[in-house]
């Protein structure tokens, strides 16, 4: 199995960072096909355009669901930029249209708050951003001119990743987030401060971001202790690690 299948695995089988309350939603419990072993992606590297990338295709894939229009830019009168809609869907199933919005994401708790690894990016943010305003956009005006529907579509958000926490902290974490009841087995990762480092007392395998969310089975070459950035890692028994340096959140830049 390719790194790309390993991915798109993973998205077809994982819960999301939230229960499943509306919005939220899951492909784990949809009929999927598997990605083809030809199947390539050229597009943007970054992960969210190649998370995304394979979501659409997951669905597409799907016996219940059916892409209508997907990646639906929209600018308002003036021609400024309103944001772009991820998936307009037909559920087949329910027979009406959906409005899917999909975001992977990788939160660190510190202070009841749940940080990026570059902490301008934090969880009720982001989250409120996605609810009152990328879900909003296809109830408004100009969406409806570029797709006429004889039907509002029902909003449908899948958030996945994973939330991490320090165990060398005796912080509790948080069972929601704006009210929505987070996922407890997606809190699974752990992050540490660069100065204790040596508490972790495993060695550490160095994770590209397309492997952020699968892991990596090389285990050839552990790392050294991080300097002044924020490193991903993974032990080689399955556990996630960021080490951040010890002015994060308070040096939000402080990653590569």
């Amino acid at each position: 199995m390719n790194q790309l299948q390993r991915l798109y695995q993973w998205i077809t089988s994982s819960p999301p960072l939230f229960q499943l309350l509306p919005p939220f939603a899951t492909l784990e419990d949809l009929s999927i096909k598997p990605l083809g072993e030809s199947e390539e992606y050229q597009g943007n590297p970054r992960l969210g355009f190649l998370y995304q990338h394979l979501c659409t295709a997951a669905l597409a894939n799907s016996e219940q669901y059916e892409i209508v229009a997907e990646e639906i830019q929209l600018n308002d009168s003036d021609g400024k930029t309103i944001g772009a809609i991820d998936l307009i869907l037909k559920n087949r199933t329910l027979d009406q249209l959906e409005h899917w919005e999909v975001a992977i994401k990788f939160y660190l708790l510190h202070e009841g708050v749940w940080y990026g690894p570059n902490a301008h990016d934090q969880l009720h943010t982001k989250l409120d951003r996605m609810l009152s305003h990328q879900l909003k956009m296809s109830e408004r005006p100009e969406f409806r001119q570029m797709l006429p529907l004889d039907q509002s579509p029902k909003e449908r958000l899948l958030m996945q990743g994973r939330l991490y926490i320090n165990p060398f902290s005796n912080e509790v974490p948080p069972k929601e987030c704006l009210g929505f009841a987070l996922n407890p087995s997606q809190i699974s990762g752990y992050w540490c401060y660069q100065s204790q480092w040596s508490l972790i007392n495993k060695p550490l395998y160095h994770l590209s971001k397309p492997n952020w969310a699968i892991g990596t089975d090389d285990f050839s070459q552990p790392i050294e202790k991080p300097m002044e950035r924020f490193e991903h890692a993974q032990t080689a028994d399955g556990e996630f690690w960021f080490i951040v340096p010890d002015n994060w959140p308070q040096n939000p830049k402080a990653h590569k």
